[in-house]
């Protein structure tokens, strides 16, 4: 059995079998367990991809675009995995979840962390939109795992936003398949993407061009991007925490993922005509608008789960506009963000969910005095909000700062938007944190069992990336940098 199949097809197995796990307890461990032997045939088959170049076997292809998303959602899945064993107990005592809604939990979260995995390695099309609409099932399920009027309403609000927005995207696919039938020899190869991308510079442009527009809205969809991310915020609110973990640090990267996969063709496709930087110019204009509008509701925020989803709609629209302005030190900037920013955020959402225990709330104005009556939320989540806000030393500094720099060589004129953001994201944020954690302890609030491992973990590796980039992942992101653009940064 390969690296490849254990990566993918474990949780896949996994989810089958905690179905049928009636007591939680030991469910939450098998859950741990396999999101852990998940993360090491990961990191494994990283290595060896990292060593080749790339790797490739039928219906599957990695290189070092895909594969160091892969090992970052094995170790996403993992940590946020063992958060939510003990926090996911405790929420069943609380809410009174029965163990059927319990099996259902650890099930679909394996099944999401399969459809992801399935998402990233496959080399059709067709298989990452069936992966991507699968990762939509499974997160509805968990989204209404409460059964409360909200839940079920925020889960259906995802559903229908993001079936609409993905039919779209299969009708962008069937264009891309469309153009491959004149130019494929063999029409069956019209949605494998190695294929397609070495035929690039032969497809038709003006089909191209159309089936991005299909595609940027509809994946766009899954990454929250402004006007489209409406289901995002009641999603993240009325969801177990562990799912807003996930879902900020995963699926939203796979789903952006999918769109510059996608836009590498079109590049090709485009490359010489007059219209060349449409898809980058689509990107932009999607990514900045998000970044924007994002930062600004911020401030109206007053679910402390809610307020981080605009944070991750934010830096979704940041990621967004640098992949659109394309080129080297843009495309690293953003590999980077992606790294960090699912680190971090995850890491938030862990803190979140111990703050509303402790809280017994998640409004923001009953959230109080969290660092004096335990020190170690309240610190994680000061910690955590400084490193989102792209507070140096973090990783979140070093690659926003890599985004300006290559917004000034590229489109000077966009930087004062760009630094206007970031000031007004910045006041969003720390005017409801400032209280929070250091404000006085409202009467009875008590302090609860929380493991902060996850998140020093996170924000660790988040510092450590932003003091300096380890040799090997930077030769891992200037490879799928040149991948990407065509030519390396360092």
């Amino acid at each position: 059995m390969s690296l490849l199949t254990i990566t993918v097809f474990l949780p896949l197995a996994g989810g089958i079998l905690l179905a049928f796990v009636r007591s939680s307890t030991v469910a939450g461990w098998i859950n741990v367990g396999l999101s852990g032997l998940t993360l090491a045939a990961s990191v494994a088959l990283a290595l060896g991809v990292l060593d080749s170049g790339a790797y490739a076997v039928p219906g599957f292809h990695l290189d070092a675009f895909n594969v160091y998303l892969v090992v970052l959602t094995a170790l996403v899945g993992l940590t946020t995995g063992i958060f939510s064993r003990p926090y996911m107990a405790f929420i069943r005592l609380e809410r009174g979840i029965s163990a059927k809604r319990m099996r259902l939990y650890h099930s679909m979260y394996q099944g999401f962390m399969f459809t992801m995995l399935l998402a990233l390695t496959t080399d059709n099309l067709g298989v990452l939109w069936v992966a991507v609409e699968g990762a939509t099932l499974a997160t509805v399920l968990l989204v209404s795992l409460y059964r409360t009027p909200e839940s079920v309403e925020a889960a259906w609000k995802y559903f229908i936003l993001c079936g609409v927005g993905i039919a779209l995207a299969l009708f962008g696919t069937v264009l891309v398949y469309f153009a491959a039938q004149h130019v494929l020899t063999d029409p069956a190869q019209g949605l494998i993407w190695t294929r397609l991308h070495q035929a690039a510079g032969r497809l038709d442009p003006a089909v191209m061009s159309i089936a991005f527009v299909f595609l940027l809205v509809g994946y766009g969809t899954k990454v929250g991007l402004v006007p489209l991310h409406n289901w995002l915020p009641d999603a993240h609110s009325e969801g177990p925490t562990p799912v807003s973990a996930v879902l900020s640090g995963l699926l939203l990267n796979v789903a952006l993922y999918a769109v510059v996969r996608f836009k590498m063709l079109v590049d090709g496709s485009l490359a010489g005509t007059p219209k060349a930087a449409i898809a980058g110019h689509l990107m932009m204009g999607f990514g900045l608008l998000s970044f924007l509008v994002a930062g600004l509701f911020l401030h109206r925020q007053r679910d402390i789960k809610r307020l981080f989803s605009y944070s991750s709609i934010e830096h979704m629209g940041l990621m967004t506009f640098a992949f659109g302005i394309g080129g080297p030190l843009a495309t690293f900037g953003a590999l980077l963000h992606m790294l960090v920013h699912s680190l971090t955020k995850s890491a938030i959402f862990i803190t979140v969910g111990h703050a509303t225990h402790i809280a017994g709330t998640q409004a923001i104005d009953n959230i109080r005095g969290l660092i004096r009556t335990q020190p170690a939320v309240g610190w994680g989540l000061l910690i955590g909000v400084a490193a989102i806000a792209g507070f140096p030393p973090f990783g979140v500094f070093t690659s926003e700062f890599l985004l300006l720099s290559a917004t000034m060589q590229s489109w000077p004129w966009l930087t004062v938007a760009l630094l206007m953001g970031l000031a007004v994201a910045f006041a969003g944020l720390f005017r409801h944190l400032h209280p929070m954690v250091y404000s006085a302890a409202p009467d009875g609030q008590q302090a609860v069992r929380a493991n902060m491992l996850p998140v020093a973990l996170h924000l660790g590796l988040v510092l450590w990336l932003g003091l300096a980039v380890p040799p090997f992942l930077a030769r891992w992101l200037d490879q799928a940098t040149l991948l990407i653009t065509g030519s390396r940064l360092l």
